[in-house]
């Protein structure tokens, strides 16, 4: 299979509040519009499954965003309002996360890579070949 694009696609229970969400508390960009729906950037989109979900808690979608400075981020979004349902911690795979949820519950995970994790190493052979 050749994907020449990705989405995620998220049916709120209320739109606007759930657009608004993304736009001006998240801050994120918007791609496009169209009648009865927006688009925004989302980085580089991927879609990890990995675990099992648990009804009733945003379902089993979860966005993964990688950040930055996730302390910045958590004050920044802290100014719009935002609690997170989990504070940051390190992972036991090394990577620094924090969970937040949009208005319908479904789980934003809030990563930032340490400069010393393997995410991070430069995995091409050096000589070019």
């Amino acid at each position: 299979m050749h994907v020449l694009s990705s989405r995620f696609l998220v049916r709120p229970v209320d739109p606007e509040k759930t657009t608004a969400f993304y736009a001006d508390v998240l801050g994120l960009a918007i791609y496009r519009t169209f009648p009865g729906g927006t688009v925004f950037f989302l980085g580089q989109g991927f879609l990890e499954v990995a675990g099992q979900g648990t009804p009733g808690e945003g379902g089993n979608l979860q966005l993964w965003l990688q950040v930055e400075n996730l302390p910045a981020t958590l004050a920044e979004l802290a100014g719009r309002g935002v609690t997170p349902d989990r504070e940051a911690r390190r992972e036991p795979w090394g990577l620094d996360e924090a969970w937040i949820s949009d208005p319908d519950g479904t789980r934003i995970v809030l990563v930032e890579i340490p400069s010393d994790h393997p995410l991070r190493t430069d995995v091409r052979d050096p000589s070019g070949t």
